[in-house]
C-alpha cells in the first residue's frame, strides 16, 4: 500500500496469518470504533482448525484485536497468535 486512505471494507477475505507464517483464518468482518473512526478488531472466520479446535466451536469465528496486526497487504500478518493460544495463564499472569 502505498500511504493513501483504504476501504476498510478491503480487509474482508484477506487471509490472515501469525508472524510465524501460521494460517489463522479469513477475515469476514471488522469491529469499529465509531467515536475514534478506527478499527478496533477483526472478525476471523474459516479458522485453522489445528489452532482453535479446543477453544472455539465448528463455524464460529474470532475477534483478533487490531492492535495485533503487524501488516496488511495481500495478507495480513497479525503478533504471535499461536503463543498466546498455547500459553494463556501465563499471559494473564504478565498482565496482573
Amino acid at each position: 500500500m502505498d500511504g493513501t486512505p483504504q476501504e476498510i471494507t478491503t480487509l474482508v477475505g484477506r487471509e490472515v496469518y501469525s508472524n510465524n507464517g501460521v494460517f489463522v483464518g479469513e477475515v469476514e468482518d471488522v469491529r469499529l470504533n465509531l467515536d475514534q473512526e478506527a478499527v478496533t478488531g477483526l472478525a476471523v472466520g474459516q479458522l485453522n482448525t489445528e489452532l482453535f479446535a479446543e477453544t472455539v466451536s465448528p463455524g464460529e469465528g474470532i475477534i483478533v484485536p487490531y492492535r495485533w496486526v503487524r501488516a496488511v497487504g495481500d495478507v495480513i500478518l497479525i503478533n504471535d497468535v499461536i503463543e498466546r493460544l498455547k500459553q494463556p495463564e501465563e499471559t494473564e499472569e504478565a498482565v496482573v
